[in-house]
């Protein structure tokens, strides 16, 4: 389960405010706080005169107040400042990750570009805030993301793997690269072997290769290799190389509706299976092409065991060979 809020124990002041230190080996101290009005904020405590570098860097983000305040003599503190209780949970997601990232940090000024670094990335998923994913969707984004990631060892570089990446864009299919289309489908580890097809357009494509990828996800919580979807989004993250490729990876999450919250630290899944299968002529499906006329917005089930004959490797999807 997500752990309680870090602000549900600190006392309102009656005068600046109080706080209570992040655990953790941070290059500087940081804290949880409220003020005096109640207001939850983030402070990260800098040695030496920062106003220069912070003026030049700053970061305007809609409903979280970013300041650089006098402290004790020598000293500053950068204070992030929640303007509207409602984004609580994002907040905390951006601070906790913020507090990770500057466990990278070696002193004052690298946690200062650091943290502004952070939250200039953050800006993207507070303007996209969305409703929270149900279940099967976070099933669905961490299948993908399964694929994403075994696409970066194998595309020329991490921006070609994410610009592959199209399900956030509402396209036919999931991921496109070379003349090869892949659509991911995610099982439960408790559902029967069948997958839903949503539309007629999903089992059909003007690419030479067509295959469907289905992953069954278990909820093992102290599995080896067990991953939340924000872990595993944090997995791609650390893998991508160019900063379009960042910037695009962002962009894409906050389209499929993701945001860091502490909601989707559980559950923490595995792959326990994987089946891989060559869309061609005779396979199963409703197409577009071939609907009589007057019938749209088809979806259906396919059954795992009568596609068994259009079974096939790593090889053939990653190859389209």
């Amino acid at each position: 389960m997500p752990e309680s809020s870090p602000w549900d124990n600190i006392a309102v002041p009656g005068a600046d405010f109080n706080v209570r230190q992040v655990p953790g080996e941070t290059a500087v101290p940081c804290f949880w706080g409220r003020d005096t009005t109640g207001a939850c904020l983030f402070i990260a405590e800098l040695q030496g005169d920062y106003t220069d570098p912070f003026r030049k860097n700053v970061v305007t983000v809609h409903g979280i107040d970013v300041d650089l305040r006098g402290g004790e003599p020598g000293w500053q503190r950068l204070v992030l400042t929640l303007e509207k209780q409602v984004d609580r949970d994002l907040f905390e997601g951006l601070c906790r990750t913020l507090a990770s990232a500057l466990e990278h940090a070696t002193d004052s000024a690298s946690s200062l570009a650091v943290a502004l670094a952070h939250i200039r990335r953050w800006k993207t998923f507070m303007s996209g805030r969305s409703q929270h994913l149900s279940a099967e969707e976070i099933r669905g984004l961490f299948a993908e993301l399964t694929f994403l990631l075994e696409l970066i060892d194998m595309a020329p570089s991490s921006a070609v793997a994410v610009e592959a990446w199209l399900g956030p864009e509402k396209s036919h299919q999931d991921f496109i690269f070379g003349n090869t289309a892949v659509e991911i489908k995610s099982l439960s580890g408790t559902e029967r072997s069948m997958v839903r097809i949503s539309s007629e357009d999903q089992l059909e494509s003007l690419n030479d290769a067509l295959f469907l990828r289905i992953y069954r996800l278990s909820s093992l919580p102290d599995a080896a290799g067990a991953r939340t979807l924000n872990e595993i989004v944090a997995a791609v993250q650390a893998r991508l190389a160019e900063a379009e490729a960042i910037e695009a990876f962002d962009r894409k999450l906050v389209a499929h509706g993701y945001a860091p919250l502490p909601d989707y630290d559980a559950p923490r899944f595995v792959v326990s299976d994987v089946y891989s299968y060559r869309v061609s002529d005779g396979f199963p499906r409703l197409i577009r092409s071939q609907l009589p006329t007057g019938i749209d917005k088809v979806a259906y089930e396919i059954r795992l065991e009568t596609i068994a004959s259009y079974e096939c490797d790593d090889g053939e999807v990653f190859g389209g060979d």
